[in-house]
């Protein structure tokens, strides 16, 4: 009796192991965080990664629509930080959906653990943008609103006929997400033509009512103005 039991530990152990190997197979490890316990697995398709699947602490969670570029100089960041001033820890993936010359475009998802994760819902940067920001641009001078204050950026010093200049000043053709000092900041990229940048809005969130929502809205202008 002893040795058949000694037996079939042994065959379930085996089993397991091969269960979980198979549950993975196909996918590809494309971020992992070892002083957390965080592993991003993805199948390739095309030039994009899908279909994730992710290891927290040796739970797995399926996320079937997310997507990230598969260079891998722009792979998911793993940040394991308290951003919502709660002394626990909240766990936050960024996903990098494209880029190229002056673009970047980048989605973020914010976790916290009660029993399993829990999705904490971000307020879009485009959307906060568009509520809060008003703008005007001429020739010479684009001036961007936030609330009271008025930023005016002078555009004479740049290169661009005025006849390339877009009707309106145009946000989000450069959009990434940081964690600096425990907040989480997006910074969006301000044009006023196909090539010509006047500056970068920089949003920092805070937690409020449930969810990640704007604290404060700056203009960093573009060094060459």
């Amino acid at each position: 009796m002893k040795r058949y039991m000694i037996l079939l530990i042994a065959f379930l152990f085996v089993l397991t192991i091969g269960k979980a190997g198979a549950a993975f197979e196909g996918y590809t490890v494309i971020a992992k965080s070892e002083k957390d316990v965080i592993t991003i697995y993805a199948k390739k398709s095309g030039g994009l990664y899908r279909d994730f699947r992710i290891d927290f602490k040796g739970e797995t969670y399926f996320r079937p629509f997310w997507m990230n570029v598969t260079n891998p100089a722009y792979a998911p960041q793993i940040i394991y930080d308290d951003i919502n001033k709660d002394q626990k820890k909240e766990l936050i993936i960024v996903l990098t959906l494209g880029y190229g010359t002056g673009a970047l475009v980048q989605e973020v998802y914010v976790y916290t653990y009660t029993n399993g994760l829990v999705d904490v819902l971000v307020d879009n940067p485009m959307a906060i943008i568009h509520k809060n920001v008003k703008t005007k641009l001429t020739n010479k001078n684009a001036e961007i609103t936030v609330g009271e204050k008025v930023y005016q950026v002078d555009l004479t010093p740049l290169d661009d006929k005025p006849t390339n200049f877009f009707e309106d000043i145009a946000f989000g053709g450069y959009i990434r997400y940081e964690v600096t000092d425990h907040q989480l900041t997006a910074t969006v990229s301000a044009q006023i033509s196909p090539a010509a940048f006047i500056g970068e809005l920089v949003i920092t969130y805070e937690y409020r009512d449930n969810m990640f929502q704007a604290k404060s809205i700056e203009l960093h202008p573009a060094p060459n103005l």
